[in-house]
């Protein structure tokens, strides 16, 4: 068994996820389309939103991906608190010093950029509900 190592998880702000991506939260109905908003790309490939169920996740991960060709949008149901570990968009495979763990609250969602390494959702819970917005290949 590979060896494990501690990656403390920050509560995420605006400003700590900008290298990844973004955090979009609750504006106000009505309000004009702005930089706020998610920037999404969903030229290369077939728009997909959908509620997938996971279970059990616990906080351990042994692999990273990405997605080449889209962003992807992630958020929990039900006001639930999670934890997401990123790396910045690169060629080769992250170290474990250029991984990031955060705490995403319940009442937000992010969007990744395009080639965000990622790891999750996580959560100590039975179960969590999470809205996912991919682009299907």
């Amino acid at each position: 068994m590979p060896p494990l190592h501690p990656l403390p998880a920050v509560w995420i702000t605006i400003e700590n996820f900008r290298p990844y991506g973004q955090v979009i939260q609750a504006s106000q109905d009505g309000k004009s389309y702005d930089t706020e908003d998610a920037q999404l790309q969903l030229e290369n490939g077939v728009p997909r939103f959908y509620i997938m169920r996971l279970h059990q996740r616990g906080r351990k991960f042994h692999q990273i991906t990405r997605h080449l060709q889209c962003t992807q949008c992630l958020g929990s149901l039900e006001g639930k608190d999670w934890l997401m570990a990123v790396a910045p968009p690169q060629k080769r495979q992250p170290t474990l010093a250029e991984i990031q763990a955060f705490r995403i609250p319940g009442n937000c969602f992010i969007k990744l950029e395009v080639g965000t390494w990622h790891a999750g959702p996580y959560f100590d819970t039975d179960y969590i509900d999470f809205y996912n917005r991919p682009v299907a290949l």
